[in-house]
């Protein structure tokens, strides 16, 4: 059972729960939807680990566990909505109809970041902690002074929270009523580090602190996470301010493919959790319910490593840019400096050529 502060619409064996706070109608379709979502993420989540134990790419940051989270709270979005993500949110990447490879680009070290967040309304990845808090913010400020109909969500984790750059942005938003919405992924370990080390209370009510709601939702449940970051939008639309959601999740793989939790984390622990698998309680509520059978389970599964056979293809093939690249779009004109520092690179390659030339 969750915690009576802990906002839960469907059990971990897939039982509806109903909440007289936030009530939820959704169709099988939209349930479906859902479905394919987090399934799609976790396949591609899962093919980002092997490329980079193959040696495709650099770094990947799993979001396994966390899947209910993202898709939840990124499907009660509208599109003009703007999305300031971490380096963890795959799901909401796939949502936001990016195309993965911009990802694995960033991942493999070809791509500073690869799209333009006005595409989608999807910021770029940011991996300096808890700094897009701050950028979402004075966008949501923005927002407001331009009369928007609008909000902004900006996504982070536990870890961050301990960061002085997410306490300016809560006081910010608070302070001058900002439509955002602090979307916080609780997953329990901020690499190695566990919640106790980071908080004596639990983050949710950190919030009131600075002045604005604060709520904790069941992170494994989908359906409880849409209805919760639903409500907040609708709150941050109509100029009531800010919230902090609390999506109280497990991060069930290593924080990044270089790292191993099992020097840190009890195995009890993480099979306690698997079986709150997200995924694993929509399927039965879908299943029981009788509004998906065997063979769309299958399709979903089909869909998904289809998504992934191409983008294994497209990595192991993708280009690597040309060694001045890099001093591409710094400034959005023209700049000297860049201009010299680009020569001095260009001259400081050519004379490996020439070394070799003279062998």
């Amino acid at each position: 059972m969750p915690s009576p502060q802990e906002v839960q619409l469907l059990t971990p064996e897939g039982v509806r729960r109903g909440h007289p706070e936030y009530p939820l109608d959704i169709s099988p379709e939209e349930l479906r939807g859902l479905y394919r979502d987090m399934v799609r993420a976790r396949r591609i989540d899962s093919e980002g680990v092997t490329l980079q134990r193959q040696g495709e790419l650099g770094l990947w940051p799993s979001l396994l566990g966390q899947e209910a989270a993202q898709v939840g709270s990124v499907r009660a979005l509208n599109d003009d909505d703007f999305v300031f993500p971490s380096y963890r949110d795959h799901a909401v990447a796939l949502c936001r109809e990016l195309d993965p490879l911009a990802l694995f680009a960033m991942f493999r070290g070809v791509s500073h970041g690869g799209w333009d967040p006005t595409d989608h309304n999807l910021h770029l990845y940011t991996l300096v902690i808890g700094s897009q808090t701050l950028h979402a913010t004075g966008y949501a400020m923005g927002m407001a002074m331009d009369g928007a109909e609008s909000a902004a969500i900006a996504y982070f984790g536990d870890g961050a929270t301990s960061q002085g750059d997410v306490s300016e942005a809560l006081n910010f938003a608070a302070v001058y009523n900002a439509p955002l919405v602090f979307f916080c992924q609780n997953n329990q370990w901020a690499i190695s580090e566990p919640n106790e080390r980071q908080t004596r209370v639990p983050l949710y009510q950190r919030a009131a602190g600075f002045g604005l709601p604060g709520v904790r939702v069941d992170g494994n449940d989908v359906l409880a996470c849409l209805a919760v970051t639903r409500s907040a939008l609708r709150r941050a639309r109509e100029g009531q301010g800010p919230t902090f959601i609390e999506a109280f999740t497990y991060r069930m793989g290593a924080h990044t493919t270089s790292d191993d939790p099992t020097r840190y984390r009890d195995a009890a622990d993480v099979a306690e959790w698997q079986r709150k698998d997200p995924i694993s309680r929509l399927r039965s509520h879908l299943f029981d319910g009788g509004w998906a059978d065997e063979a769309f389970f299958e399709e979903t599964d089909d869909d998904a490593e289809a998504l992934a056979k191409g983008v294994r293809d497209a990595v192991r093939t993708m280009p690597s840019p040309a060694g001045t690249a890099i001093f591409e779009h710094v400034y959005a004109d023209g700049h000297a400096l860049v201009d010299e520092e680009r020569a001095q690179f260009a001259a400081y390659q050519a004379s490996f050529a020439d070394e070799e030339g003279g062998k």
